[in-house]
């Protein structure tokens, strides 16, 4: 009788167990449901947006991106210092490069636990090496194509683009490109390789704790500083006959030990690559993690003023406004800023360039010469919460709304690894409400989850901002950056 009342009363115990679950599924909060209800309606808002404007029946557009490229070895972050035997460090540090084990320790703890992506020089090969040896045999790790021209390539293929790549590559590395995808570039045996070294939110490492997940990359490169693939790219470009050119990777030369003068002649060269193209021609510059002021001030002279098109993160753009108004470069900003902080900075960094274009234009007009300068017309800010757009009315750039939509849905499908989104995985951060500036008065502009990308004008450019729905489970937050604008820039040209 016990044994028979004891089976008894576990089936009734499980039959009250599975109940009790139904029941919680059946009457779950209101707070609950209305969340998920609500990330479904921007889900679904988002991809209307997206699908406004498609890519069939038209002809291919054709972009040419360099420069360089590498192989990522993708590790957990904590997992490696802790196996190299690295302790966590008591003095967050800002280095300009990396020298040995201390100055790696002091520059991870300053940018991880704020949760703020970095990229970093390692002038010590042999700790470099011993760096990439640890992670070869570190449980999880994984290699990708990396680099800010093949990322940004591979995703423009992905997106139904024909591209023109500049870089020096292995043969392995060529073989596993899209077929869309056309290299100039000449071989070489051994790619460079760049460590990441990712971390989730939350992520601890001694007595820091990461505010968000980012990732934290290291390099030691041998072909990218040298843009060695640029005079076979500008062979090819002028056949492949471009709808636009995107030019990324410069962050290479930062810190780099060249021989005095090597990098102002490269750049120069790359200078005049690009006024050489047709002025019809869109140029994109895609920003990056650069701490050396004087290639700031160099990429001021040699490049910014021939792009009509930018593409920066939360840390890169008050970074370039610094500069811009006269000030040092800002190594650390907050990786969560709210809207309105970055829509103020947009606007400042598109008054001084466009200003700073006007006034070169005045100068050459008085001196008798020809400037083959182009004004900024598009820029793009991707965050964490959100993306945000500035594109000046009548310009080249179109579809900015379906674009801003676009990018922040990419932002979910890159850091989740998937192409299908799950809002299960996914939540807001973006306020539900946001002002258009911190001036006091300013309007407040509501997120509406029917309507979630909101566009308005203002003086002689529009403006659109996106929400983003951040993923929870993360896969991979390296080329984040370059898959966003890569998406944005797609349905623009």
């Amino acid at each position: 009788m016990e044994g028979g009342g004891r089976v008894s009363w576990m089936k009734y115990g499980s039959a009250v167990s599975l109940f009790v679950v139904l029941l919680a599924i059946w009457f779950r909060s209101p707070q609950r449901a209305g969340l998920d209800d609500r990330l479904d309606a921007v889900l679904s808002s988002l991809l209307r947006a997206e699908r406004k404007v498609g890519m069939n029946n038209v002809a291919r557009p054709k972009v040419a991106i360099g420069f360089g490229g590498c192989v990522d070895l993708i590790v957990d972050g904590v997992s490696l210092l802790k196996k190299i035997g690295l302790p966590a460090t008591d003095q967050p540090l800002h280095h300009n490069y990396l020298e040995n084990p201390e100055h790696l320790a002091q520059s991870f703890a300053y940018f991880f636990a704020p949760g703020a992506a970095a990229e970093r020089f390692m002038l010590n090969d042999t700790l470099f090496s011993e760096l990439v040896e640890g992670a070869r045999d570190l449980p999880g790790n994984r290699w990708a194509v990396g680099g800010n021209a093949p990322v940004m390539a591979s995703r423009m293929a992905t997106e139904g683009c024909d591209v023109l790549l500049g870089g020096s590559f292995s043969p392995d590395f060529t073989d596993v490109l899209s077929q869309r995808i056309t290299v100039a570039g000449n071989a070489v045996e051994e790619p460079d390789i760049h460590l990441i070294l990712e971390y989730p939110s939350g992520a601890s490492w001694g007595r820091y704790t990461s505010r968000r997940a980012n990732r934290y990359i290291i390099h030691s490169d041998d072909h990218n500083p040298y843009l060695a693939s640029m005079e076979d790219f500008a062979t090819k470009l002028a056949d492949f006959d471009p709808d636009l050119v995107v030019v990324g990777g410069l962050q290479m030369m930062d810190n780099f030990p060249f021989q005095f003068g090597e990098r102002d002649a490269l750049l120069s060269r790359l200078a005049d690559l690009l006024t050489s193209s047709s002025p019809p021609i869109g140029i994109h510059f895609e920003m990056a993690s650069f701490v050396e002021e004087s290639i700031m001030e160099d990429l001021l002279k040699y490049v910014i003023p021939h792009a009509d098109s930018l593409g920066m993160n939360e840390q890169e753009l008050p970074n370039l406004l610094s500069l811009l108004k006269g000030s040092n470069i800002t190594v650390l900003s907050d990786p969560n800023p709210r809207v309105a902080t970055v829509l103020d900075q947009m606007r400042e960094v598109y008054r001084i360039l466009n200003q700073l274009h006007k006034d070169t234009i005045a100068q050459s007009e008085a001196d008798g010469t020809e400037a083959q300068v182009k004004p900024l017309t598009r820029l793009h800010v991707h965050t964490l919460a959100f993306q945000a757009m500035i594109v000046t009315r009548g310009s080249k750039w179109k579809n900015t709304m379906s674009a801003t939509a676009k990018a922040s849905l990419t932002a979910n499908r890159h850091v989740c690894g998937s192409n299908d989104i799950d809002p299960s995985k996914a939540r807001l951060i973006m306020d539900d409400s946001f002002s258009i500036s911190r001036q006091e008065g300013s309007q407040r502009i509501p997120l509406q989850e029917t309507r979630p990308v909101s566009c308005w004008y203002e003086e002689d450019y529009e403006i659109c901002v996106a929400p983003v729905l951040v993923c929870t489970e993360v896969f991979q937050t390296a080329g984040g950056g370059d898959n966003i604008s890569a998406a944005g820039l797609v349905l623009q040209i």
